[in-house]
């Protein structure tokens, strides 16, 4: 983490959310999607995030969690505003990506190195430790990214994971990844607090990942003390056919939560604050996940709050800037 780091969650911490996550912090050198990619891995990189996050504890009482993640075959990319574009190995700004299966994200992607099963066991490592250092960091919640495409992602659909070994082929061990990272999350995190998952509910792609197989994986993660799952879909395989409009993703987020009994986040283009209350009020989700749309305004709750005839906790400072005072959008 960096100043700027320090900056962009700092608004995004005054915006009156309920919990602000610190996106896709990498869990390894060789895990990250971009070399411009937050990292949680060694003394430093917990160095770095400690001094942004004392910044922000100073001024808001807003509970952070971070999402861990591991990109696999998407590793070793150019940032997106560069284009997002693979690097291959032994390139400016590229290393060696792993995966479950020697199978590139694209046809023209560097093809990554299978994990064996030393890799594998350094991955759950991994997690785990990043785990630790998020305790230690004192964030408040955990995040384990399985989704879009990215490592546990790739070990959980058969489209990316061809393994013939105890890693891959039926459902339940295509799983196994996920389970063992949760669970060595789930124990180096302190008890008290939560440790969270966000899933592709869909690879959208024949033969692919499908809300089944994401319900039987939530099912499992519950039994183990999952503290909530946000249900997104997509990411891993560039065949992917998605009608995409708003809210396309809650009926994926429905699914789930007629399974489960812990609580489930709907994302995916939830631009306005009447569908996001909409989805809560009719029992779709119990919680909706804002990304892009607060990225595009960070002060969207205080809006939702005007709109709704609720109430967010942002600093005094901002207090006066309410256009009309016949109701307070801020708690005093």
């Amino acid at each position: 983490m960096t100043e700027w780091h320090a900056q962009h969650l700092g608004t995004l911490a005054q915006s009156g959310a309920g919990v602000l996550t610190i996106e896709a912090s990498a869990v390894s050198p060789e895990g990250r999607i971009s070399a411009g990619d937050v990292g949680l891995w060694d003394d430093a990189t917990e160095a770095a995030m400690a001094h942004v996050l004392g910044g922000l504890r100073r001024w808001s009482a807003m509970p952070l969690a971070i999402q861990l993640a591991h990109a696999g075959r998407k590793a070793s990319c150019a940032v997106p505003w560069a284009g997002g574009a693979n690097i291959p190995p032994g390139h400016p700004g590229g290393w060696q990506a792993v995966a479950p299966s020697a199978r590139g994200w694209g046809a023209d992607d560097a093809p990554p190195v299978a994990l064996d099963e030393a890799g594998i066991a350094k991955v759950i490592a991994d997690f785990g430790a990043a785990a630790a250092r998020a305790g230690r960091l004192g964030l408040d919640a955990i995040q384990i990214h399985m989704a879009h495409g990215y490592l546990i992602h790739q070990f959980l659909s058969p489209l990316a994971n061809q393994r013939t070994d105890g890693w891959g082929g039926s459902l339940e061990n295509r799983m196994r990844l996920a389970l063992a990272v949760f669970d060595a999350v789930r124990a180096a995190f302190p008890a008290e607090r939560p440790v969270t998952v966000r899933v592709s509910g869909t690879d959208w792609v024949e033969g692919g990942w499908d809300i089944d197989s994401t319900v039987a994986l939530a099912l499992a993660l519950e039994a183990r003390g999952c503290a909530a799952i946000n249900v997104s879909s997509g990411g891993l395989d560039p065949g992917q056919k998605i009608a995409v409009g708003p809210g396309y993703q809650v009926a994926l987020a429905r699914a789930v939560r007629a399974a489960v009994t812990m609580p489930v986040v709907a994302c995916g283009l939830i631009t306005a604050p009447e569908h996001a209350e909409a989805i809560v009020a009719h029992g779709d989700a119990d919680m909706v996940g804002i990304a892009r749309a607060m990225l595009w305004d960070p002060r969207w709750p205080w809006h939702a709050a005007a709109v709704l005839g609720g109430q967010v906790a942002s600093s005094p400072q901002y207090w006066r800037s309410q256009p009309t005072r016949d109701r307070h959008v801020f708690k005093t």
